[in-house]
């Protein structure tokens, strides 16, 4: 047997190589694999003399080569194959072995001119993949270090089997080791797409490829008899330090579920939009039933939880700062599925982990990274909603809107105090589900109203929910009032200010009517629905 290894990510590489060669694997390399492989005394033999032809374009050509690819392609059940390769004094390749240039991390870790980004376009490695994994009957193609010890079996037993015929081997591993290899070489292919459309400023191209790697099976979808996996866009989550919920670690608590990764997402976006203050958001069905900020964290938890502490029972917490022991202590009394958080203190990590279902997801230091620490990352500013037959794509929502401008559309101006809680509610709202009505006060919001049909239903929502605590809150709409009775009921329940869009063809309905109870209404001209 025959094996051709060049790879750029060397991790396992020499004791690979050490095994195949004490099963009498004859083998061939390039380049810095194959300086790697003769610095640890690994009996290997160099492409070019394999070929006859030296390394040409500063390297951009050594592999493409007939003696390489016919050795690797021919049909080793076809007899004018195998005579072409003996006319030609080619011997087949039975093993091919590589990995490709780091290409999104070269663009991504650092601003990098585009010939810079051109030059970590593999191209003779992914017409290795391709050629090998075309093959797969008769060649095993290895792209994943992780690989390595299930084809040192297969290795070990085709050996043991050479005299047998080709149907006495495994097939089924050729064939998955394939479909990894074509799954790299299109992700990889999508992944320098993504980036030139990213050079030509094209968010929508007509060909948009998504790549995207498998993190693990999940317990079931959203109900169990669904099967579910948990899939990243981000491509290479142990070289960038960007932080989401594909590289948060679980400390503790039960496997996780479909709806369990919906609603911690959901935790977790709510709770970092808050960056200026410690915040705690308890989630819902991927909806917020409680939020607030506060100085001090654990009153800030306290705070979100009194938003609606029947709906909480069971729900997600999701915290912006690390997780002390005072609101471990606080958190404890209640059931939760989740706390999703930056980290958490040894304290309240111990004491959390005395309940044995709880889980607990850290985000980890780097969870909120600054804006342009990342130069490129795929698909990073577009959100996918299925449909039947495709996806609608869409920018993703700002998380931060700090040069929001507001209108002041009535007679009364809002005070300072009603202004600080109006922005807060329009932060919070994004968050909800259209339609959607929040009602907060003093950082906290005391009121959800969330999927209704009418606008006027989200508002008795919140209104019924917040109860006596409606009177001196302040209201944030998504979306206009498309009637003036959303405002009329909010009125009677004692809001004092809103926030919305405006935009309505009969704002001047809701603002006669704010006007006459003496209540304060401003307009952002941004919509914030959430379907």
């Amino acid at each position: 047997m025959r094996a051709l290894l060049s790879v750029y990510d060397k991790t396992g590489i020499v004791a690979f190589a050490k095994d195949l060669q004490e099963l009498g694997v004859e083998l061939f390399s390039t380049g810095g694999t194959l300086e790697t492989l003769r610095e640890s005394d690994v009996t290997v033999t160099s492409v070019a003399d394999l070929t006859g032809a030296p390394e040409i374009l500063g390297g951009r050509v050594k592999t493409l080569h007939p003696t390489i690819h016919a050795g690797i392609l021919a049909n080793r059940d076809d007899p004018s194959h195998m005579s072409t390769l003996e006319k030609n004094g080619i011997k087949p390749i039975d093993v091919v072995v590589v990995n490709l240039y780091p290409f999104v991390k070269t663009v991504s870790e650092r601003p990098v001119e585009l010939s810079e980004a051109m030059e970590q376009v593999d191209i003779g490695g992914v017409a290795l993949i391709r050629a090998a994994a075309k093959n797969h009957p008769h060649v095993l193609v290895v792209t994943d270090p992780a690989d390595y010890e299930v084809v040192l079996g297969e290795v070990r037993r085709r050996a043991a089997t050479e005299q047998a015929s080709e149907t006495d081997r495994e097939e089924t591993l050729g064939l998955r080791l394939a479909a990894k290899g074509f799954s790299y070489t299109a992700a990889y292919d999508a992944y320098v797409a993504g980036y030139l459309y990213h050079q030509l400023g094209e968010n929508f191209p007509d060909a948009l490829s998504l790549p995207m790697r498998k993190l693990k099976d999940l317990r079931y979808g959203e109900n169990p008899h669904q099967s579910a996996a948990f899939y990243t866009t981000v491509p290479t989550t142990k070289e960038l330090s960007l932080r989401t919920l594909a590289t948060a670690v679980q400390l503790h608590g039960r496997e996780l579920s479909f709806n369990n990764l919906l609603d911690i997402d959901a935790a977790w976006t709510a709770a970092r939009d808050f960056q200026q203050a410690p915040c705690v958001v308890i989630v819902k069905h991927t909806n917020p039933c409680g939020l607030a900020c506060h100085t001090d964290l654990v009153e800030a938890y306290r705070r979100a939880h009194s938003g609606d502490p029947q709906a909480a029972y069971g729900g997600i917490v999701g915290v912006n700062r690390t997780v002390d022991l005072a609101t471990a202590q606080a958190i404890s009394a209640v059931f939760y599925e989740a706390i999703v958080a930056p980290d958490f203190t040894p304290e309240a990590l111990e004491l959390l982990r005395k309940k044995r279902d709880l889980r607990l997801i850290a985000m980890g230091e780097r969870s909120a990274p600054r804006k342009g620490e990342f130069t490129w990352l795929p698909d990073s500013k577009l959100d996918f909603k299925r449909v039947t037959g495709g996806f609608v794509v869409q920018d993703y929502q700002p998380t931060e809107d700090p040069d929001l401008k507001v209108q002041v559309v009535t007679k009364r101006q809002p005070t300072l105090e009603e202004l600080t809680d109006l922005r807060f509610a329009w932060r919070a709202v994004k968050h909800v589900k259209s339609n959607a009505i929040v009602l907060a006060h003093q950082l906290t919001i005391v009121g959800v109203g969330a999927g209704q049909m009418k606008r006027v239903d989200s508002v008795e929502l919140a209104v019924r929910h917040a109860k006596d605590r409606a009177r001196n809150s302040v209201l944030a709409s998504d979306a206009y009032f498309p009637f003036s009775d959303g405002v009329q009921r909010a009125i009677e329940a004692g809001v004092t200010a809103i926030i919305q869009p405006g935009g309505s063809i009969r704002d001047e309905e809701s603002i006669k009517v704010a006007d006459n109870h003496g209540i304060a209404m401003v307009f952002t001209k941004v919509r914030h629905f959430r379907h």
